[in-house]
Parts: C-alpha cells; sequence; structure tokens
C-alpha cells in the first residue's frame, strides 16, 4: 500500500510517501515546498537514493503546490510512481482537533466542518491544514484521506490537569484548557522506547522530552499521557527557539501597558522574539548558541542553562505526577543532536535514579541509544522522531477498517 503523507502549513508544503511491505515500512519520495505565494517558491525533492533535486516555480496556492508535487511523483527521471492511481490513501497531518479529535480519523464532510470550527483554537495552522485537504479531494476525489491530530493524544489527560484556574464559564464558552501539542511524536518515541527495551508501554511511567526549535514534555502513565507542558497553545511550558515559555500573566498586561503593545504587538514579541533568541541576542539554533559559547558568550550560556534548567523542572514535576519514572527519552533536533544539553539535563537527577553514561552519550547523534549507565535505575534513551510514520501507520489502519 503506497500512502502519500501530508503537512501543509501557512507557506509550505511537507511531503513522503509511504509503502507499506510485509518486509516493513519505506519512503520511496520526500520533500518540501516552501514560499508557496510568493514570486520565487521552490520544492526540494529527495529520491528514494537519497538523491536530492530541486524545482523553482511559481506556486500560488496550496492546490497548485500539491498538484506540482504528484508531478515530481509520476515523472520518470525523479518520481516513485507510475500512475496516480498507486496512491491509495493520503494522510494528513492536523495541528488542533480540540476536544472533538482523541484519535486519528477518517476524513469526511462532517469531520471537516468539525475541524472548521476548531480555527479559533489553532487561526495559523489549521486552515492551511484544511487547504491541503481541499485540494487532494479536488485532485484526487476517490482517494480515502485521513486526519492525524497533534493534540489527539493527549485528550487523555485528567480534567484537573488540563483545567486552567480560570472561571469555568471561558472553558464551557471557548474551551479554554490545556490541550498540548507534539503529540504524534511523544506518542511514537514512547512507544518505541518501550519496543527498544523490550517492556510493556502499558505498564510504564514515561517522560518524552520533545526538545527543538518548538519545544514539549509529556508525562506518559501505562501508555496515556497524563499532563504535557504546552497548553491552550504552544507558547506555554518550556523555553524554546523563540518562544518564551511559561511566564507570568501579569507580565503580559505590564508589557502592552509599558511598550503600548496591541494583541498583535505583544504576541509577535512572545512568540517570535523571545525564548533563546530574545535571550542571547543571537539566533534561535542551538547550533549558533553552542558556538557563541565556546567564544565565550555570557547571554548564549546564560540561554543555555534556562534552556536545560527548565527540562530539569518539568521533569522533577513529571516524576512527581507520575508517582516515579521509569523511561526518560530524549528526542526532536535538539533532544536528539545536542549532547551537552542531553548531559547537563541529566546531571543532579541521580537521587531520581538516573544515572548517566557519558561515554555512551557524547558525540551521539540521531540514533536510538541506551545512554543510562548499567546501574541506572531509569532508562534514559535517545529516540528519533518519526512523526510520517505514525501518520502513514494510522492511515492505512483506518483505511484498512
Amino acid at each position: 500500500m503506497k500512502i502519500l503523507v501530508l503537512n501543509c502549513g501557512s507557506s509550505s508544503i511537507k511531503y513522503q510517501v509511504f509503502i507499506a511491505e510485509e518486509t516493513g515500512w519505506s519512503v520511496l519520495a520526500k520533500g518540501v515546498m516552501e514560499k508557496i505565494g510568493l514570486k520565487d517558491s521552490f520544492l526540494k525533492h529527495e529520491k528514494q537514493n537519497g538523491e536530492k533535486v530541486m524545482f523553482e516555480e511559481e506556486i500560488s496556492d496550496h492546490k497548485k503546490g500539491i498538484d506540482f508535487i504528484l508531478g515530481v511523483l509520476l515523472c520518470k527521471k525523479n518520481g516513485c510512481i507510475k500512475a496516480m492511481e498507486e496512491i491509495e490513501a493520503v494522510g494528513h497531518r492536523v495541528v488542533h482537533g480540540g476536544e472533538t479529535f482523541n484519535s486519528s480519523v477518517l476524513i469526511t464532510d462532517e469531520v471537516i466542518k468539525k475541524m472548521e470550527e476548531c480555527i479559533d483554537l489553532a487561526p495559523l495552522h489549521n486552515p492551511p491544514n484544511l487547504k491541503g485537504i481541499a485540494a487532494i479531494s479536488g485532485l484526487l476525489p476517490k482517494v480515502p484521506q485521513v486526519g492525524v491530530f497533534d493534540t489527539a493524544f493527549h485528550q487523555t489527560m485528567p480534567q484537573y490537569a488540563y483545567m486552567y484556574a480560570t472561571p469555568y464559564s471561558l472553558y464551557e464558552k471557548y474551551g479554554l484548557r490545556r490541550y498540548g501539542f507534539h503529540g504524534t511524536s511523544h506518542r511514537y518515541v514512547s512507544q518505541r522506547a518501550c519496543e527498544i527495551l523490550n517492556v510493556d508501554f502499558k505498564t510504564q511511567k514515561i517522560i518524552t522530552c520533545h526538545l527543538g526549535n518548538g519545544a514539549s514534555i509529556a508525562a506518559i502513565k501505562d501508555g496515556k499521557s497524563i499532563d504535557t507542558s504546552m497548553g491552550f497553545t504552544p507558547i506555554e511550558g518550556l523555553m524554546m527557539g523563540t518562544r518564551c515559555g511559561d511566564l507570568d500573566v501579569g507580565a503580559v498586561t505590564f508589557l502592552m501597558d509599558k511598550e503600548n503593545l496591541g494583541i498583535g504587538g505583544i504576541s509577535n514579541l512572545l512568540n517570535k522574539t523571545s525564548g533563546m533568541l530574545g535571550i542571547s541576542g543571537i539566533s534561535s539554533d542551538m547550533r549558533d548558541i553552542e558556538a557563541a559559547m565556546d567564544k565565550g558568550d555570557e547571554k548564549a550560556k546564560l540561554g543555555n542553562t534556562m534552556f536545560c534548567y527548565r527540562i530539569k523542572k518539568y521533569i522533577g514535576a513529571y516524576s512527581a505526577a507520575l508517582g516515579g519514572i521509569d523511561i526518560l527519552v530524549f528526542t526532536g533536533g535538539i533532544g536528539e543532536n545536542a549532547d551537552n544539553i542531553r548531559k547537563e539535563v541529566c546531571e543532579g537527577l541521580e537521587y531520581m535514579g538516573i544515572y548517566f553514561d557519558h561515554s555512551k552519550n557524547k558525540g551521539m547523534r540521531g540514533k536510538e541509544t541506551d545512554i543510562s549507565a548499567d546501574n541506572s535505575k531509569v532508562k534514559v534513551l535517545i529516540v528519533p522522531t518519526n512523526e510520517e510514520l505514525v501518520i502513514a501507520q494510522d492511515t492505512m489502519m483506518i483505511v484498512n477498517g
């Protein structure tokens, strides 16, 4: 079975083509189209053999973008299918499913209506996700489509964990509560960690750290998410590349008053100019921060320490919420590749039974690895995330009934 996985952003489309065979899953092609709606839009396409090609094309909207991608997939020289009919299903990443969707679903007209009702919760993300679904409906009308929601995995959180201490009427009126994000990643790496360790996913206490430009932590008990650091929006929780993370709400109103900021201005400050970029004044990219630290930059050092401290603080809090911890997982661009971050986060957690093997951790990048010491009560793992594979697997499961 060949499945096209789409992740449609406001001006980009990421895609992968999977094939499910008896021997397992393989990626036939993948790529990203960027700057949709601009004159200098382009497509980066990678073939199964790793060869990369670039196409420059003026793409005005998502439908034309997906149409162009399908053309490349059909191309004899660079494609991976001989006929459009080979694509048997399409899986979509959808950012927000609200309280309506607690699992992946077959997309129908009724589901689309429910997704549209979630636009207020994710005004920047859900509209382009819906554009991708509409484009496939027009281009491949007979092909079934499946929606896989970032928020779905966290719908198992108990009410006392997801509610804010604001008037209950605001929850009833606007759905004001913690939803959490990166759910597909947290689900995949927690399950994969248990497979690596050969333990039952539904009996473990797991903390997963998805660390990238966007970052979140989840507490997973007996196969269910019971808490997560992101909230009503992806701004809450950890310090991130450009997002501030946890912040006193009083500081928000103070800044709006002192800096004469409206809604758009304060949103831009907290989402796009804060976090690692705001503290360091250098970059939101951890690689740039590391380079600056090597040169002795004090603000870069401060940003790095703040980042690690907040991760460590959440690990402690979630260990308490779980009643202990069996497995700690690092994933995401930073979690998978930054050995110094993993080291700094784990140091001082010996009281929790976390003992770290520095030789296993040093230089380890992007590979499934157990980096805990032999005497560690808690297993510490690096597990590269694979959200696209989860989307493909859910799509096949749902389409096949």
